[in-house]
């Protein structure tokens, strides 16, 4: 597997659970009572949709094809589907548990991609910079959960 399709691959699964993040995230904005969680929803999908466009550069240049898809048959899709269930009820607590856990899920997806020493320096720097973004959602997911005591 060359440099670059062992990129892609990588790059792609990366998009794909980030764009599940962003459903998550949208879903839950639309459906949560809480107008404050709901903004901070949209800023978070926001700003997982910036770095899934910056991980799609980097595949593309790296003359892959994009992922533009969540992972509907994929396993991490199944982490943000309890999400639907928890904001069927439209149970505050429950929404932000799930989402916190489905950030566990992305956390653990960029930490062993992180420790993937085969990644080219190009797609190191956007998993980097990816990174970034899932790592305080991440942490401000779970706060927020503790401060509400889900």
């Amino acid at each position: 597997m060359t440099t670059a399709t062992h990129d892609t691959s990588i790059l792609n699964d990366l998009i794909a659970t980030l764009l599940d993040s962003v459903d998550g995230y949208q879903k839950s904005a639309g459906d949560i009572d809480n107008q404050a969680l709901a903004d901070k929803f949209n800023a978070r999908a926001r700003e997982r949709q910036s770095a899934v466009a910056k991980l799609q550069a980097a595949v593309a240049s790296a003359g892959g094809n994009p992922e533009d898809d969540g992972t509907l048959l994929a396993g991490a899709h199944r982490v943000f589907m309890n999400l639907k269930e928890a904001v069927t009820g439209k149970d505050d607590k429950a929404i932000v548990a799930e989402i916190e856990r489905g950030e566990d899920h992305l956390k653990a997806k960029f930490e062993k991609a992180l420790a993937n020493a085969d990644l080219s320096p190009t797609g190191r720097a956007a998993t980097d910079e990816a990174w970034q973004s899932v790592r305080a959602g991440h942490d401000e997911m779970s706060a927020l959960k503790h401060s509400m005591g889900a």
